[in-house]
């Protein structure tokens, strides 16, 4: 008898849950529609008002997509099969306007989208900007455009690094 009542109170019980589940009126949330061609923001035709160092350290590296590895190997010059190591200035640009990050920093060599700020670092540094005063403004830093050299015949992807004191421990 006992046994009944458990296999009942169980079957009553899934009944409950399964009714719950089908009844739920939650309704899925439709994503914003995803642009046909890649983002790609516009460099502001502004000064920079500040350029940062962090003595020539290079320890900040900028995310970048498989898409900025021609601007970046046309940026990094022929080193045959040794790593570049190319020196340019580098524009911080706040990109109000991406979709996909809401506090995204891009990164310009040479008028040309090399990649982003990691979306913390991007936070970290909005947050520096804001205490020195330079919120939303355009500023500069030394970088390099590192890698592609010949590994096991193959050339290595290329990156790039900002001489920036370290985005992670503010």
């Amino acid at each position: 008898m006992q046994l009944a009542i458990s296999v009942l109170i169980i079957a009553a019980t899934a009944l409950v849950v399964y009714s719950i589940i089908r009844s739920n009126p939650a309704h899925k949330v439709a994503l914003p529609p995803r642009p046909s061609a890649p983002y790609t923001p516009v460099l502001p035709d502004a000064p920079a008002v500040h350029h940062w160092s962090d003595g020539g350290r290079f320890l900040v590296e900028v995310v970048n997509e498989s898409r900025y590895q021609p601007v970046l190997a046309a940026l990094a010059g022929t080193d045959g099969d040794a790593a570049a190591r190319a020196p340019y200035t580098a524009m911080l640009f706040c990109d109000d306007r991406n979709a996909y990050e809401d506090a995204a920093v891009a990164v310009f060599l040479e008028g040309q989208m090399a990649g982003y700020l990691g979306a913390k670092e991007a936070l970290n540094f909005r947050a520096r900007l804001k205490r020195d005063g330079y919120a939303g403004q355009l500023t500069s830093c030394a970088a390099q455009v590192r890698g592609g050299g010949l590994w096991q015949n193959a050339r290595l992807a290329y990156h790039v690094v900002l001489d920036l004191e370290p985005l992670d421990k503010r």
